[in-house]
C-alpha cells in the first residue's frame, strides 16, 4: 500500500478513535522508512495521545524541537546505548538523516553504545549492539503464588487426567 494512502488510512483511524490501529499502521510506516522524520513525528504525536512520554521521545529523539522532558523518559527507559540504538529503529548511515541535528544525535547515540561496549557498532549490524551492559534478561520469577501453585496443581491433575484415559484405551485395545 502506498505511503500516501496508508497515512489516509491513519488519519482516518484517528479520527474515529482507533489510536491503536493508527499506531500500528505508524509503527509500519517508520520501519519501512526510518529516515522520514515526519512519520516518526507522527507516531510521537500519537503515544502523547495514550500518555507515554517515553514513546513520544523515543520516536522524537531525531527532531530539534523535540519535549525535553518526553527525551528525558525516553533516555530513562532505554538506559544503554545498545536500548537506545536498538528503540531508535534506524538502518543505515547516519548521512541518510534528513536533519544535520537528527544525523548528529544518531552519531552520539551510536558513539556512546560504541564506548560502552568497547567496540565499534554499526546500526545496519544489530548483533553488532545486541546484549551490552545495562541490558536485562529475562527478569526471574518471584515466590510462588496461590493462584500460581493451583494452577500448576490443575495442569499437573490433567495431565495425569490425560495419561489415565490412554493407558485405559490402550488397556482396553489388548483385552
Amino acid at each position: 500500500m502506498p505511503l500516501t494512502e496508508t497515512l489516509a488510512r491513519v488519519d482516518v483511524d484517528l479520527a474515529a478513535g482507533r489510536v491503536p490501529v493508527a499506531r500500528q499502521r505508524l509503527r509500519g510506516l517508520v520501519s519501512s522508512f526510518p529516515y522520514d522524520l515526519m512519520l516518526r513525528r507522527r507516531l510521537a504525536e500519537v503515544y502523547r495521545l495514550y500518555g507515554d512520554a517515553a514513546q513520544a521521545g523515543r520516536w522524537m529523539y531525531l527532531e530539534e524541537d523535540r519535549d525535553a522532558a518526553e527525551t528525558a523518559a525516553f533516555e530513562t527507559r532505554y538506559g544503554s546505548g545498545a536500548w537506545r540504538m536498538r528503540a531508535l529503529a534506524w538502518r543505515g548511515p547516519e548521512t541518510t538523516a534528513a536533519t544535520s541535528f537528527a544525523e548528529e544525535q544518531l552519531v552520539a547515540v551510536r558513539t556512546a553504545c560504541a564506548e560502552e561496549l568497547g567496540h565499534p557498532v554499526g546500526w545496519d549490524d544489530p548483533a553488532s549492539y545486541a546484549d551490552g551492559p545495562g541490558e536485562e534478561s529475562e527478569a526471574p520469577s518471584g515466590p510462588w503464588t496461590a493462584g500460581g501453585a493451583l494452577a500448576g496443581l490443575g495442569c499437573l491433575l490433567a495431565v495425569l487426567a490425560f495419561l489415565a484415559i490412554w493407558v485405559n484405551g490402550v488397556v482396553a485395545l489388548f483385552d
